[in-house]
């Protein structure tokens, strides 16, 4: 049993809470919810609603993370850290928007609108100094030969901060999440809650696989998996015996176990402005297009990635995904629902950003257990 008070969390590029969700319920206190678009703070506040959890303690703020670094709120919330830092341990999470730096992306890096974030949430994280971070982005920080040298910029000068660091490029897949989707996550602590600590003792200790149920590697094997079948709307198929211990990873395992079809949102789809010839033309399983993929209900989805023109389709259906089977395919609770006067296009889009709940509670998990075992309050 733990002794360790609640850590507390000031979540930032919040989105509609995926992430904060897997901290709220793995022993965290979310106090500090920041999100530049209302719509998605909206669905944030409409989600915790539902779930029956409690608003931050220090409230939801719309707007832009540059207002509490270099703008008028800077002193308040570095009043707000230093309150939270006197009653228990405290950090920042976030995944700054990452479209500049993703492999599929336009490739502007940290010059671009959204990649400047990047470099404003690491000065927020060096002026604040919480005890503990974590930073979430695209395997192209971590990748991309250019985007690699700032990420390395970035982490010394962190380090210069006095953060110790880790990271892994992490798969939700890997935490039983029905999605290959490539992550790089950074931990970093303070040096002033582990004493005589280094970054070699950090990377013995925090322990990134410890909640890792799945091989990527086997999992990732095509070999394994069923390739394309002819897509008949409503057919029945039974599950390849050979994938009986990896059913969970399965689209069809999370339909069910979200009852998507009796979720709220599951009326929540686009609808074709053509014929459904394109639709029907598909085969169950081929998602080998830029557009128009359709899943395989007994194979794990690409990365939930629902703008530009990535269009998914339901494997047996001919519809595209309903916003209850995309939520499910995140892996998130059954109880989590968006409000229904949300737009499509936000519903799709705070999905496609966000990171799978499975991944976040593993990574929560995680971060607990380290701080309980080897930090002092």
């Amino acid at each position: 049993m733990s002794s360790l008070p609640k850590p507390i969390i000031f979540s930032f590029f919040s989105g509609s809470g995926f992430l904060d969700l897997g901290f709220e319920l793995s022993g965290f206190d979310v106090r500090f919810v920041n999100e530049y678009y209302r719509p998605f703070l909206e669905a944030y506040k409409y989600s915790r609603s539902t779930m029956k959890l409690p608003s931050p303690e220090y409230d939801y703020h719309l707007r832009s993370i540059d207002d509490f670094v270099s703008g008028e709120h800077a002193a308040d919330l570095h009043k707000l850290v230093e309150q939270s830092k006197a009653e228990a341990l405290t950090g920042f999470i976030g995944g700054p928007p990452c479209p500049d730096f993703s492999i599929a992306g336009k490739q502007k890096g940290h010059e671009g609108t959204n990649g400047k974030l990047t470099r404003v949430y690491i000065e927020s994280i060096i002026a604040n100094k919480p005890d503990f971070f974590l930073f979430e982005n695209v395997k192209g920080l971590w990748r991309t030969v250019k985007h690699r040298e700032f990420y390395n910029e970035m982490k010394i000068q962190l380090e210069q901060a006095g953060y110790i660091l880790t990271d892994r490029l992490t798969n939700s897949i890997e935490f039983g999440v029905p999605q290959d989707r490539d992550r790089i996550l950074l931990f970093g602590i303070h040096k002033n809650k582990v004493g005589n600590y280094d970054g070699a003792d950090l990377e013995q200790d925090f322990n990134w696989e410890s909640r890792i149920r799945f091989s990527k590697s086997l999992v990732r094997d095509r070999s394994l998996w069923p390739h394309t079948d002819v897509y008949v709307e409503n057919s029945k198929r039974k599950l390849p015996s050979i994938l009986k211990a990896y059913e969970e990873l399965t689209v069809e395992y999370w339909f069910k176990k979200n009852n998507v079809s009796n979720h709220s949102n599951a009326i929540h789809f686009f609808k074709p402005r053509q014929g459904l010839s394109k639709f029907e033309s598909i085969a169950e399983g081929d998602d080998s297009k830029k557009s128009f993929k359709r899943l395989h209900r007994y194979r794990y989805s690409p990365t939930a990635a629902y703008g530009n023109n990535e269009v998914h389709l339901h494997p047996y259906k001919s519809r595209r995904l309903s916003a209850a089977e995309a939520l499910a395919i995140q892996s998130l609770p059954k109880e989590f629902h968006f409000p229904p006067q949300m737009t499509l296009s936000d519903m799709f889009k705070t999905i496609g950003n966000g990171v799978p709940y499975l991944l976040s509670k593993g990574i929560a998990e995680t971060v607990f257990e380290f701080l309980d075992e080897k930090v002092k309050n």
